[in-house]
């Protein structure tokens, strides 16, 4: 990247708070920039446990929904939960369905077929839960903008919680909001305007965790466990880009923990298949090498694999059920690198490349990519986008954006133009017809304010820090922020005036830029970048000396110890 970099702000009492927690005055001041300015915000940071989340019955509909659902056990009723295919959705309907089994209730899962029956709850699944007998529908993941369908159930006289973490969907009246709310029985979802809980972020699977937590809570069952369901929210949290901060960081920071012991049949074979047993897992196992394999099942085949990895009963399940995720993501990277290649093409070589908002309609393209694939596009050209493709019933797609561009309320601006639509400020999902495509193209150009400045990427750094200074001893404190992600970013620090001393290309599949950096003072030290290796080696060569935004870690092969840099921008 070589937008603009922006140190971040530097701030008083950094010396004095670190002698009061033991760190550097350094790890104080990147803390601050995560955390909040307070000792009180950097303590929480540092050392705040699972004994600090919010009590769960702070949710609204908590109460109710745990009541209910002890009512529906005890009356024998059939109790159906619908989650979503992907890894939120497929982790929390895991733990649904765990807890409600553990308390007794009569329960069943069906998580929807992204290609036949699309996000979420619909009507064709609520018909055949009443024809099957269920009485109460329980969803997690989704549900809070499914009014419709959820009217449909009401209906048929059945019994509806909906347990969801997205945005609550809204109309505009006379400039005033509307939220809009589904007629569930009880829903539990932290996004609702008059909702007491404190944290507002949660993923699908976390708020289904704190529910089963409530529920064991009410039925006198023991914290631990619940907390043996702790490591399958946080892989959703991570797997889902939730903001790591909070009770996010706090959860995943445990779940990673547990994981790495996990006593789950599925995520243990899942970690061996990968090569990972055995090893500290990071936040980035989970967002570049477990998840993936758990969202390939929903997105190449279907998520009851996924789903039925994580309920394995036997070790021999286990592993096969691993083997097959792993070879539907190895399928997936193919098709994703193809249709990344594809949406390039047509933003460079048509008049797309000079829209601010991404609309690609990649008709051959699998649409359960398009996400991943808007995401790639979005980090390659700084630009909001949308990765259209030929579904069953029209077209479909998913949208990623940037900074400054809430998706999801621009989406609300054209609502007209799609059958179905959710998200976030970051991420969107939609279903439309095909005639409309170039007219949403055109519409979400029109109402789009981001300026030039603000297509332009910006990389924020922690501090000008000397490559002299990047040692262990640093390594060991940077350990105290993880996990890292959306939110609480691996630390950058900023070197300049460096001189080149060699480059070349390496790795099997060349795709690493190593690096031979000197200072002013001959201090030498081993760099390596990855991305677009080829295009990184060209602009460097020729120049007399460069700057870099780089992250500092160790390097173990064959029992020697060095410290290397892994090289985020150039300059």
């Amino acid at each position: 990247m070589r937008g603009r970099w922006i140190e971040a702000a530097r701030m008083e009492g950094n010396r004095e708070m670190a002698q009061g927690l033991g760190v550097s005055p350094l790890t104080v001041r990147m803390i601050r920039n995560r955390a909040g300015m307070s000792e009180e915000a950097v303590r929480g940071y540092l050392y705040g446990g699972m004994e600090c989340l919010a009590d769960p019955f702070l949710m609204k509909g908590m109460e109710e929904a745990v009541s209910l659902l002890r009512e529906k056990r005890d009356e024998g009723a059939s109790v159906r939960i619908i989650g979503d295919y992907d890894i939120d959705g497929v982790n929390a309907t895991h733990i649904l369905l765990t807890g409600l089994r553990r308390i007794g209730a009569r329960v069943d899962t069906v998580i929807p077929d992204r290609m036949k029956d699309g996000y979420g709850v619909n009507e064709n699944l609520i018909r055949e839960a009443y024809e099957a007998g269920v009485d109460t529908i329980v969803t997690c993941d989704n549900g809070i903008a499914a009014s419709a369908e959820i009217g449909f159930a009401k209906e048929l006289g059945m019994t509806v919680v909906v347990t969801d973490h997205h945005e609550i969907p809204f109309r505009e009246e006379e400039g005033e909001r509307i939220f809009v709310l589904p007629p569930a029985d009880v829903i539990v979802n932290p996004k609702q305007a008059d909702c007491g809980y404190p944290f507002k972020m949660l993923c699908g699977a976390a708020v289904a965790w704190r529910l089963v937590e409530a529920l064991y809570r009410a039925e006198g069952i023991s914290r631990e466990e619940a907390l043996d369901l702790a490591e399958f929210a946080a892989v959703a949290t991570v797997g889902d880009i939730m903001e790591l901060q909070g009770e996010n960081r706090i959860l995943v920071r445990y779940g990673l923990k547990r994981l790495e012991q996990t006593k789950n049949l599925g995520y243990r074979a899942l970690i061996t298949v990968n090569g990972l047993e055995g090893k500290r897992l990071t936040a980035y196992h989970i967002g570049f090498v477990l998840g993936p394999c758990i969202n390939a099942s929903g997105r190449l085949d279907t998520a009851k694999r996924a789903l039925n990895l994580l309920g394995a009963e036997s070790r021999e399940e286990a592993e096969a059920l691993a083997g097959d995720l792993k070879a539907l993501n190895d399928s997936r990277k193919a098709l994703t690198v193809k249709g990344t290649e594809e949406a390039r093409r047509q933003i460079e070589e048509t008049e797309l490349g000079r829209d601010r908002v991404l609309v690609v309609y990649l008709p051959e393209c699998h649409e359960s990519l398009a996400g991943i694939i808007a995401g790639r596009i979005r980090e390659q050209f700084y630009r909001p986008c949308f990765i259209l493709t030929d579904g069953e019933d029209g077209v479909k797609g998913s949208g990623r954006s940037i900074a400054g561009y809430h998706m999801f309320e621009e989406m609300m601006k054209v609502e007209e133009l799609f059958t179905r639509f959710g998200g976030h400020p970051m991420a969107a999902g939609l279903s439309m017809e095909r005639s409309k495509v170039e007219e949403l193209r055109q519409r979400l150009n029109e109402n789009c304010t981001l300026t030039e400045e603000d297509l332009v990427p910006r990389e924020t750094f922690d501090a000008v820090l000397p490559i002299v200074y990047a040692g262990e001893q640093l390594i060991r404190e940077l350990e105290l922020l993880e996990p890292f992600g959306k939110g609480n970013e691996k630390p950058l620090f900023a070197a300049g005036n460096l001189f080149v001393r060699s480059a070349r290309i390496i790795g099997k599949n060349a795709n690493v830029l190593k690096l031979v950096l000197e200072d002013g003072n001959g201090n030498r030290m081993e760099a390596l970048s990855f991305g677009d290796v080829q295009g990184d080696l060209e602009y460097i060569e020729g120049k007399e000396r460069i700057s870099i935004l780089y992250y500092p870690e160790v390097n173990e092969y064959m029992g020697r110890r060095t410290v290397q840099l892994v090289v985020d921008a150039y300059r």
